[in-house]
C-alpha cells in the first residue's frame, strides 16, 4: 500500500506543475494596458469620493481642515481649497488616462501629507493608495489612455 502511494504522487506532480505553469504563463499574457485600468479606476474613486464630500458640505470641510486634519505651514482655508481641487481634478485625469504620471504625482504627495500629518494610524489604507499610484508613475496609463494616443501621434517613445 505504501509502495502505490508515491506512485500516484509523482504521476500527478508533473500535471499540478504543469497547470501551474499554464496558469502562470497566462497571467503574465495578460497586457499591462488591462491592469492599468481598475488602478486608475480605484485611485480616481477614493479621492474623487472625498472631494465631493468636502464640496457637499463647505462648513463641515473647513472646520475638519481647522480642527482634524491641521496641515502644517498652511492656513486650513487654503488647505481645504487646495485638497478639494486635488482630489476634483486628479480623478477626471486618471480615468481619461491623460497626465497621468504627473496626476499620480501628485496624489502621491497627497497621499504622504495625509499619513504623515492627519491619519498615520491609518497606514494600511495608503499604503494601498500608494501602491496603484506607484505602479501607475512608474508605469503610466497604459494603451487605453489619452497619454498614449498624444504620444502615439507625436511619434514620441514611451
Amino acid at each position: 500500500m505504501n509502495a502505490a502511494a508515491p506512485a500516484a504522487t509523482s504521476a500527478t506532480a508533473p500535471a499540478v506543475i504543469r497547470l501551474g505553469r499554464a496558469t502562470i504563463d497566462l497571467l503574465e499574457r495578460v497586457p499591462y494596458s488591462l491592469l492599468a485600468i481598475p488602478l486608475r479606476l480605484a485611485v480616481a474613486t477614493v479621492f474623487w469620493n472625498s472631494g465631493t464630500t468636502k464640496l457637499a458640505n463647505w462648513d463641515a470641510t473647513l472646520q475638519l481642515f481647522e480642527d482634524e486634519y491641521k496641515v502644517p505651514l498652511l492656513p486650513p482655508d487654503i488647505a481645504a481649497h487646495i485638497g478639494a481641487s486635488i482630489e476634483l481634478t486628479t480623478p477626471v485625469l486618471l480615468v481619461l488616462g491623460f497626465l497621468t504620471r504627473p496626476a499620480a504625482l501628485v496624489l502621491l504627495g497627497m497621499t504622504t501629507v495625509i499619513e504623515v500629518f492627519v491619519y498615520p494610524q491609518a497606514w494600511p489604507t495608503h499604503i494601498q493608495w500608494a501602491a496603484m499610484l506607484l505602479v501607475l508613475l512608474c508605469r503610466g496609463p497604459g494603451a487605453l489612455s489619452i497619454d498614449y494616443l498624444l504620444w502615439r501621434r507625436l511619434g514620441a517613445p514611451r
